[in-house]
C-alpha cells in the first residue's frame, strides 16, 4: 500500500496553501481532490493584508498583485443607498499590503496549483473521492480510502488534513459535527459581467433592511456580485437594477447558498486535522472565509512538520486547535453581527447611526474583528500580535523563536534550539536547523 508523510483532503485555497508550506519545509505531501477542473466561477472574493502576507511569504506577492485589486473598504447603507456607516481600509496596512483586496477564486487557484506543480515534494490527484479515514486503536498510519475512475483504493499516511469544505468526508470519519452558533440565513448569490464599469462604490455595500438586505461590491474590473436575502421571492434583474444606471449586464449565474456561523466540535482526531470550511462556517459578511482556512494552515504546518521530523514534541500539534478555535470563533460572531446589523430593520439603523459617531470607533471595530493573539506558547500574559511585517524580508521563511523558554514551552526538542541574549541575536541562529531566536 502506497504512504505518503500527509495526505490533503480537498484542493481548494486552503488545502493548496497547505500543501505548499509543507513542501516547502521538505515534507511530501499528496493532495486528493475530488472534482476533475477547479470551479470556474468565483466564490469566495475577498482577502485581508494578513493573508496577502501570507502567501507573499510563499514567494506569490507579485502574481497575488496581478490578479486582485485592493477595495477602499466596506459601507453599510439603507434601501435607498445612503450610507449609515463607512469602515475605511487602508491602501497599506500593517501587514505591508492593502488591507482589502477583492479577487476571483479561479485566478487564485491557478495561481496556487501552478505553484504546487512547481515543488517536487507536492503532488495533486483528480478526481478521487476521499470517503474515509481510519487509525489503528494501537497507533500506526491513517488508513485513507477512496474511489477513483479505476475503483476504490487505499493507502496510508502519517498525517491527513482534511480541507474537504462543509460536507467534509473527513470531518465524519472522525465522528465530528457542529456546533450551531446560532445563524442560518438563505441568500441568493448572483455573479454578473458588465462590458463597461458601472458608476459605484468601488468597495463592499451591505444593505440594512429586515426583508430586502443585499450586498454589492465589484470583484474585479467588469465583475460584479450581488448577494439577496431570500425572505421573499427575488427577481435579481429588477433587485439589481439601483446599481446599473441603464446598463445590462450578463449574469453568469444566480445561485441560493445558505449562511451559517459554525464551528466543528472536534477539529482533531490523533494524526487527522480539519482546516477550513471542514471546521468553520463564516456568513460572508466581512469577507473572513477565505481567510480564517488560509490562517488555519498557516498555523498548522509548520507544527506538522516540526513533528514529523522529530523536531518537536507531538504534543505541539495540540496547540493548533487551542490557538485556532477561539479566534475563528470570535470572527464568525463578528460576521454574525453584521449580518443581524443588516437585518435588524429600523431600530438596527438608528443603533448604527448612534454608534458610528462615536470617536474611535472604526479602529474599535477592526480591533473586534482582528483581535490580539490569545495567550498561549508563542504569546504572554498580555496577548500580543504578529511582528512587524516590514521584519519579514530579514527573517526569511524559517522559524523564530523570542527566547529558550518560549522554545521549551513548544516542545521543540533542546538541540534545535540557539540561545539568544539581551536584545540582540546570537549570530549562530542562522544554523542548519532553520530555528532562529531573534531576541526582538
Amino acid at each position: 500500500m502506497e504512504h505518503v508523510p500527509v495526505v490533503i483532503v480537498g484542493a481548494g485555497p486552503t488545502g493548496l496553501t497547505a500543501a505548499i508550506m509543507l513542501a516547502r519545509r521538505g515534507v511530501e505531501c499528496l493532495v486528493l481532490e475530488r472534482f476533475p477542473e477547479p470551479y470556474p466561477l468565483p466564490r469566495a472574493v475577498h482577502f485581508d493584508d494578513e493573508v496577502f502576507r501570507i502567501l507573499a511569504g510563499l514567494g506569490l506577492a507579485d502574481e497575488l498583485r496581478k490578479i486582485s485589486r485592493p477595495a477602499p473598504g466596506m459601507q453599510l447603507v439603507d434601501p435607498a443607498l445612503r450610507p449609515l456607516a463607512t469602515f475605511t481600509r487602508d491602501p497599506v496596512g500593517p501587514h505591508g499590503f492593502p488591507q482589502a483586496n477583492m479577487f476571483d477564486q479561479p485566478d487564485l487557484e491557478r495561481l496556487l496549483r501552478s505553484e504546487l506543480r512547481s515543488l517536487p515534494r507536492a503532488r495533486l490527484r483528480q478526481p478521487i473521492e476521499v470517503y474515509g479515514v481510519s487509525q489503528p486503536p494501537s497507533g500506526g498510519p491513517v488508513h485513507v480510502r477512496y474511489r477513483s475512475a479505476d475503483g476504490e483504493g487505499a493507502l496510508t499516511a502519517d498525517v491527513v488534513l482534511g480541507c474537504d469544505g462543509a460536507n467534509s468526508a473527513v470531518r465524519a470519519s472522525i465522528g465530528g459535527g457542529w456546533e450551531d452558533l446560532g445563524f442560518t440565513q438563505n441568500w441568493l448569490v448572483v455573479d454578473a459581467v458588465a462590458p463597461e464599469p458601472l458608476d459605484v462604490y468601488d468597495g463592499v455595500q451591505q444593505v440594512c433592511d429586515p426583508v430586502r438586505a443585499a450586498t454589492f461590491m465589484m470583484v474585479t474590473p467588469g465583475r460584479y456580485r450581488w448577494e439577496f436575502l431570500l425572505r421573499e421571492p427575488v427577481d435579481a434583474r429588477a433587485r439589481m437594477r439601483p446599481w446599473l444606471g441603464g446598463a445590462e449586464p450578463e449574469i453568469l449565474r444566480e445561485a441560493e447558498y445558505t449562511f451559517r456561523g459554525a464551528v466543528a466540535d472536534r477539529w482533531r482526531d490523533r494524526r487527522v486535522f480539519l482546516l477550513g470550511d471542514a471546521a468553520h462556517l463564516t456568513p460572508p459578511f466581512i469577507g473572513q472565509g477565505l481567510c480564517a482556512g488560509i490562517r488555519d494552515a498557516a498555523n498548522l504546518a509548520w507544527k506538522v512538520a516540526f513533528v514529523l521530523a522529530g523536531d518537536a514534541d507531538e504534543r505541539l500539534l495540540g496547540t493548533y486547535e487551542t490557538e485556532r478555535k477561539p479566534y475563528a470563533r470570535s470572527m464568525i460572531r463578528m460576521a454574525m453581527l453584521v449580518g443581524r446589523l443588516m437585518t435588524g430593520g429600523r431600530a438596527a439603523r438608528t443603533l448604527l447611526r448612534t454608534v458610528t459617531r462615536l470617536p474611535g470607533i472604526e479602529r474599535r471595530a477592526t480591533t473586534i474583528v482582528w483581535p490580539a493573539l490569545g495567550r498561549g506558547p508563542l504569546v504572554g500574559r498580555g496577548g500580543g500580535r504578529l511582528c512587524p511585517a516590514a521584519l519579514d524580508p530579514t527573517l526569511g521563511p524559517g522559524f523564530d523563536l523570542v527566547d529558550p523558554g518560549t522554545a521549551r514551552a513548544l516542545l521543540i526538542r533542546p538541540d534545535r534550539i540557539v540561545a539568544a541574549t539581551g536584545r540582540r541575536a546570537d549570530p549562530r541562529m542562522l544554523g542548519a536547523a532553520g530555528i532562529r531566536i531573534s531576541g526582538l
